[in-house]
C-alpha cells in the first residue's frame, strides 16, 4: 500500500518530472471542449498522473 506522501504525487509519464499533486509547480491548462488539464514544467507535456 502507498503511503499517503507517495499517494499525494505526480508524475509527468514523458520526463519523470514528480511534484505534489495540485502543486503550484505545475501548469494548468483550460482548454474549451477539454476542459483542465496538467502540464509538465520541464517537458511541457500533458502525460502526467495526478495525485490527490
Amino acid at each position: 500500500m502507498a503511503s499517503e506522501s507517495t499517494a499525494s504525487e505526480s508524475r509527468c509519464l514523458n520526463c519523470g518530472f514528480e511534484a505534489p499533486g495540485g502543486d503550484e509547480q505545475w501548469v494548468r491548462l483550460d482548454l474549451a471542449g477539454i476542459g483542465r488539464l496538467t502540464q509538465c514544467p520541464d517537458c511541457e507535456s500533458t502525460n502526467v498522473i495526478t495525485g490527490r
